[in-house]
């Protein structure tokens, strides 16, 4: 009976855990340093109604017909159970692929990953568990994290961006072999910072698009009336605002206070949005690894850290930062942990 320990409840390790069931005869474990599913798939709630939500990473998912191959059963799927729709509402600015079609999720993007950990059948998901030691105990491997008594597993998939996997303690140090560090290394991410403004319920914003992709602020990328985008407008629930800075401004502030870097974004947002109300709360999110600018080379979407016991990671990092690519990635990774077993 093997124990397998996922680490990474985003997009990746989520159809990952999906893709196991049934493959692993014992227990299937994730586990994510964050309080809840998505990763960089996720829905902030406001603190005053958890029925106000706003996406703060991926906004939409993309289909690009020509490249979907072994992806369409994907799509589909989430289509079928209503995890996804077409997008419908007008975004300015965006770019739309003659043969490619756009979907939100009507209940938040983070909606497609706990979509996938159901889907994984009695998998152990738990939550605020940050992993900080992988070591070999006896020929399984023996997993520390910040809070809590180590484990024992005799299957490790790493599914979090590559930096964190590079700054992993423990035996993993020496496991890494120099051209796989090297590769790894190479590895690179954008920065970004999000916000998300919520408002209460009946508050107007009177804009006429649902999203729109700013090209002349130094700070601002991405604006959306997040509900609007989703075609959930309703009087009872509160709208919500996102905006999403530019690449070259969240690696400028990385390490600036966020209280400071709020304010600056929300100052860009007035001059943009002078019409926008003052919300009831706001949440201010840093993507240090916001999306893949290059990806580990040479790899299928995973790579093969230590054979007996498996040790493997992946994820977009090993791929490209969309949907179809974190597909790639889980597939190429459950493929490998099933013909290891």
């Amino acid at each position: 009976m093997a124990r397998v320990l996922v680490v990474g409840a985003g997009l990746t390790g989520s159809a990952c855990a999906a893709l196991l069931r049934g493959a692993v005869l014992g227990r299937i474990a994730v586990w994510d340093k964050a309080r809840g599913a998505g990763g960089r798939m996720s829905t902030s709630r406001s603190v005053r109604d958890a029925a106000c939500t706003a996406d703060l990473g991926a906004q939409y998912i993309t289909l690009e017909t020509e490249r979907a191959g072994p992806h369409r059963s994907f799509y589909e799927e989430l289509l079928s159970h209503g995890i996804l729709k077409l997008l419908t509402a007008p975004i300015e600015g965006m770019v739309v692929k003659e043969g490619s079609c756009n979907y939100m999720a009507p209940q938040g993007i983070s909606s497609v990953v706990k979509f996938y950990l159901k889907q994984s059948a009695g998998a152990d998901v738990f939550y605020e568990q940050h992993v900080t030691h992988i070591s070999l105990r006896d020929g399984k491997w023996e997993v520390s994290r910040k809070m809590g008594p180590t484990e024992q597993f005799d299957i490790v998939i790493l599914t979090m961006p590559v930096p964190q996997i590079l700054q992993l303690q423990g035996d993993i140090v020496n496991i890494i072999n120099e051209s796989q560090k090297q590769q790894l290394q190479s590895a690179s991410y954008s920065s970004r910072y999000a916000l998300g403004l919520f408002y209460e319920a009946g508050t107007q914003i009177d804009v006429p698009w649902a999203a729109q992709y700013i090209t002349d602020n130094p700070c601002i990328r991405f604006i959306s009336i997040d509900n609007k985008k989703r075609n959930i407008e309703s009087p009872e629930i509160g709208p919500s605002v996102v905006v999403h800075t530019n690449m070259m401004f969240g690696s400028e502030h990385l390490d600036s206070d966020p209280a400071e870097v709020q304010q600056l974004i929300l100052s860009h947002l007035e001059r943009i949005v002078p019409s926008l109300p003052k919300p009831v709360s706001i949440k201010c999110q840093k993507w240090r690894y916001s999306q893949v600018t290059k990806a580990v080379p040479s790899c299928l979407g995973q790579m093969i850290l230590h054979t007996q016991p498996l040790l493997i990671c992946g994820g977009d990092g090993f791929t490209h930062s969309n949907f179809d690519g974190c597909i790639d990635s889980a597939m190429s990774l459950a493929e490998a942990v099933k013909s290891h077993l």
